[in-house]
């Protein structure tokens, strides 16, 4: 996908992402997510912090001392003491917004609205399929993602040995036993998430498993 392409996926994602956000109960807003320890206001939160400036950045982490996923997990959880309409209102004010995080390209901020889309609304039950050839995209970019950035997810040494196949689009990376299905529980599978398991298939489907990980 060309840069624009992919801004145009983000912007729409956003927007959808915020009419389901401003859908939710006050239960559903607090209920956990798909990320171990963070709440669906949280996830929310975090992605309204994706316009973050260096600044900001380095304060987070002089708080955390140091640490980069505490700094990440700490600015999401006191963002979410904010009103559920005032993190809906940031997330959707992005739209049409091409500026990003320090440090990070224009696909980190698809692979977050696609991922982290999936992490409030599975739990909750609510359909949120993901556009294929962005998912494509966001896989490819999730697979070789340089370091440091590759130490959010660690996917090719965590599925070392493994091919993973997409069903759904000409898609595929890795090599040894086979695990294939839809791009998008590939993605999720690609980012830690066992979520999409039961949507996969293959010789190395066994492989899978929460205590594997």
């Amino acid at each position: 996908m060309s840069e624009d392409a992919v801004w145009a996926v983000i912007d729409h994602e956003r927007l959808s992402l915020a009419d389901l956000l401003e859908d939710l109960s006050a239960e559903e807003w607090v209920h956990p997510s798909l990320c171990s320890g963070w709440r669906v206001c949280d996830v929310a939160a975090h992605l309204a912090l994706a316009h973050t400036g260096p600044a900001r950045v380095a304060l987070g982490m002089v708080q955390a001392r140091g640490n980069f996923a505490r700094m990440i997990a700490d600015t999401a959880r006191r963002h979410a003491t904010g009103s559920q309409r005032q993190v809906t209102t940031e997330i959707r004010a992005m739209a049409g917004s091409r500026r990003r995080a320090a440090g990070v390209s224009y696909l980190e901020p698809l692979v977050d609205v696609l991922v982290h889309g999936q992490d409030i609304a599975v739990p909750l039950g609510r359909a949120r399929p993901m556009p294929v050839e962005a998912a494509a995209t966001a896989a490819t970019r999730v697979w070789t993602m340089p370091w440091p950035l590759s130490t959010a997810f660690q996917a090719r040494a965590r599925l070392s040995g493994l091919e993973l196949v997409a069903t759904d689009i000409d898609w595929s990376v890795g090599e040894g036993a086979r695990v294939e299905g839809p791009i998008e529980a590939l993605l999720l599978l690609l980012t830690g998430r066992m979520a999409g398991l039961g949507k996969l298939s293959g010789t190395g489907v066994g492989r899978l498993s929460p205590a594997g990980r």
